[in-house]
């Protein structure tokens, strides 16, 4: 069943809209198709298809539903064609892939970026509630009725979705690409449970930016996303040791990084910057693969690495890109100039919740000496954090500092 969420749920979601023609109700249709999956497979086996399985019943559930409350007429035209009333028969036109088209299907320019975003990833992508407002840094209640208010601004505005012509595309790209990005970002470090990294998440992420990348050849941002997502993917089995324990840059063991990857990362990085000014993807990538082309840590070129945190700063201006920064500036100009960067965003409060700002500020603070300082704020980002791998890491680092400022292990045993 597992599987079957991670693999299908946007083939069924985007064959079950064909037949519904609203979000909401192909929703509900596909969610009740996989409760009766989970009553019928463990009575009768789990079917060769599986997918087609939860297809065929997600799609009668619908009919039926739209039978008895006889609103088949009024429902909203989201996919448009004769042709798209039979899943089975591929849709022409320019987007090649159902969860690819579904994804530019709900990036509509009449939603508000966040809101295309946002309802995307709940079900295009099948990302959970609280897992999307991490991403937002914003509460679950929040982030819940903001995936509401998105859908009834579908329906009461009669917005016209279809599948978007080649010549559409464009004013869509800029969220699909934030959409897959952040959906690489759920699972690179999962938001909660005992694992760091979702590799389901992570992989359909890197399929849709390859797809994205064959639609759109000439996009040289969609050429940078999936850059910066190789070389994430590099060096993802480093990021762990064998028992599960988070990793630092520094620690990881850089022979084992898959260098077929980080090549190809770089070639596209080097064709997207010869092509014309960078835009934030391009610019995260080159940030990233300047890191993986070091041969140690101590080799990374830091003031390079500055200069291009600086730019993507300035044409996009994200608290999460200044704390960044603020890390950078701590290789080249020590910690005392960071810190400074970091307590200014502190007192912005535009990153409040958000578990990185106490980790960064707990290292530097431990830097310069202010240990019980330190401890504190790693109890801070540890009481924001909801990752069994990261509340270790982050208790560990609190007790190796405690037991320096004071002698002793401040923070008991996880």
């Amino acid at each position: 069943m597992e599987d079957a969420h991670r693999g299908e749920w946007a083939y069924v979601l985007a064959a079950t809209v064909r037949v519904t023609r609203d979000l909401d109700a192909a929703e509900e249709a596909v969610q009740d198709a996989y409760l009766q999956a989970l009553r019928t497979w463990a009575k009768d086996g789990v079917p060769e298809r599986p997918g087609a399985w939860l297809t065929t019943v997600a799609r009668r559930t619908a009919l039926n539903a739209m039978r008895r409350e006889r609103t088949l007429a009024a429902k909203l035209p989201l996919l448009v064609g004769v042709e798209e009333e039979t899943p089975e028969t591929p849709e022409t036109g320019a987007v090649p892939d159902d969860r690819l088209r579904l994804i530019f299907t709900c990036c509509h320019p009449a939603l508000a970026p966040e809101a295309r975003v946002a309802l995307t990833l709940r079900l295009v992508c099948g990302v959970a509630t609280p897992d999307i407002a991490g991403a937002f840094l914003v509460s679950e209640p929040t982030m819940a009725a903001r995936i509401t208010r998105a859908k009834k601004k579908i329906a009461a505005a009669h917005i016209p979705y279809a599948v978007p012509y080649a010549e559409d595309l464009p004013v869509r790209v800029d969220a699909v690409l934030t959409v897959i990005h952040l959906l690489y970002s759920t699972g690179h470090t999962a938001r909660s449970g005992r694992d760091l990294v979702r590799d389901e998440l992570t992989g359909r992420a890197l399929d849709l930016a390859r797809m994205l990348v064959r639609l759109l050849p000439a996009d040289r941002e969609a050429t940078g996303l999936l850059a910066l997502l190789l070389v994430h993917q590099a060096r993802r089995a480093t990021r762990t040791d064998g028992a599960g324990r988070l990793l630092r840059l520094e620690e990881q063991d850089r022979s084992l990084w898959d260098r077929e990857l980080i090549a190809e990362a770089d070639r596209l990085i080097v064709g997207a910057l010869t092509a014309g000014a960078p835009g934030r993807f391009t610019l995260q990538a080159a940030i990233a693969a300047l890191h993986a082309q070091a041969s140690s840590y101590d080799e990374t070129d830091w003031p390079q690495i500055l200069i291009l945190y600086g730019e993507l700063l300035r044409i996009w201006p994200s608290p999460v890109v200044a704390l960044n920064r603020a890390v950078a500036l701590a290789m080249v100009e020590g910690p005392a100039a960071a810190l400074e960067a970091i307590e200014e965003l502190e007192r912005e409060g535009r990153l409040a919740g958000y578990r990185y700002l106490p980790a960064a500020k707990a290292e530097l603070l431990h830097r310069l000496g202010r240990d019980a300082e330190a401890v504190e704020a790693y109890r801070a980002a540890l009481e924001l954090s909801d990752n069994a791998a990261e509340q270790e890491f982050l208790q560990e680092r609190a007790r190796t500092v405690g037991a320096m400022w004071h002698g002793v292990e401040l923070w008991p045993n996880p």
